[in-house]
């Protein structure tokens, strides 16, 4: 009978990595299923260049197939991503934009609109990084689907370089990579700021177009790190409609604005703007109130740059490791593909318009 690809992929599924205990399916592995008749081929893609495990992850792939049939003739090939020979001092010399996501408070959403907005922006083709820096909560391995995956680190010379992990097209970085988020939760200021001081510094991005960094909630040492350490092109402010979330978002644009700082925002992204229930999928609740961000973004004369509906899939899917944008039927997905359109748009425009922003020196502000 013939072999086709929902099968192979099933009989992979109990190939499991020894180092992650997932399946090579679920850590993206297997690419370019082909299958005529009797011959079935794939490419076997491994994480990082030098995999001990890869000869036995093939023969335990070839074995798991041939299971199905033994008379299948079976060729993998297995591709390890090149050796980097050298590295820049700078590892975000190769970084067109960096957009912070920012929000100020706690509970808006802010990193479940970073993971679609970084994903929404690579399906246009953008070559995409997303850094998690919310150091005390680190949340993006949970939304990649990514937990227990540590990412390769690369030594050259006396330096260490991390290699982000790649998913959804969006190369991934997040201090839930390397701690348990109980053991962040209790890091004093300098631990938190050294942490995202490294991950910005020892991390080889590559050429990107655009790096979102998803910041804590509130405004604080992390926040003025980030500054210090990278020049950030724009932020956007992420709030919900309610009273009580303007005020802080209100905060957030003070600080970016501020003079020392001196980051364009380059818009509000109102989150939560109303409710949708799936069997009523016309009906809107506004529960927050009603478009609270888009009169504060009249009123401040900054761009709105997307409103995302409250839909129950949105959570179920954060909660699985799977982005809402990457289902066409979702209303909130296609609200995420519409923001990714704006905020490109908006970076273009500022810059456009202004200079390239720098580093801030806290003793030499920017003018």
């Amino acid at each position: 009978m013939a072999i086709d690809k929902n099968q192979i992929l099933a009989s992979l599924e109990n190939v499991k990595h020894p180092e992650t205990g997932q399946s090579i399916v679920d850590m993206g592995m297997v690419e370019n299923i082909e299958t005529d008749g009797k011959k079935v081929s794939f490419m076997l893609k491994t994480r990082k260049p030098k995999d001990p495990f890869a000869a036995s992850l093939k023969k335990t792939a070839e074995a798991a197939i041939k299971k199905m049939d033994d008379g299948l003739d079976v060729s993998i090939e297995v591709f390890s991503p090149p050796v980097i020979k050298a590295m820049q001092d700078d590892p975000l010399s190769k970084v067109k934009n960096i957009i912070a996501v920012a929000s100020g408070k706690g509970g808006v959403g802010k990193s479940t609109i970073a993971v679609n907005l970084a994903v929404a922006v690579a399906k246009t083709g953008a070559r995409v990084g997303l850094i998690d820096a919310d150091v005390y909560g680190p949340s993006l391995p949970k939304m990649f689907h990514l937990e227990g995956e540590r990412p390769a680190v690369q030594r050259e010379g006396e330096k260490e370089w991390i290699i982000p992990i790649e998913k959804h097209g969006v190369r991934v970085v997040s201090i839930g990579f390397f701690v348990r988020p109980e053991d962040a939760l209790i890091w004093r200021g300098p631990m938190a700021t050294n942490a995202l001081k490294q991950l910005l510094t020892q991390t080889d991005w590559g050429q990107l177009d655009y790096l979102f960094i998803d910041l804590p909630p509130g405004t604080g040492d992390i926040h003025l790190t980030m500054v210090q350490e990278t020049p950030v092109t724009g932020a956007v402010i992420v709030s919900t409609p309610q009273e009580v979330a303007l005020a802080d978002a209100i905060k957030g644009i003070a600080m970016f604005e501020g003079e020392k700082i001196n980051v364009p925002v380059l818009g509000l992204i109102e989150n939560m703007s109303w409710f949708t229930p799936e069997e009523l999928p016309d009906n809107k609740y506004y529960i927050f109130g009603k478009e609270g961000v888009k009169k504060l973004s009249e009123k401040m004369d900054v761009e709105l740059l997307g409103q995302i509906p409250l839909v129950q899939s949105v959570r179920e899917d954060g909660d699985i490791g799977r982005p809402s944008v990457l289902d066409e039927n979702n209303p909130a997905g296609k609200a995420f593909d519409e923001l990714a359109r704006h905020v490109i748009s908006a970076t273009e425009k500022r810059n456009k318009e202004k200079p390239p922003t720098r580093k801030v020196d806290i003793h030499n502000p920017q003018g």
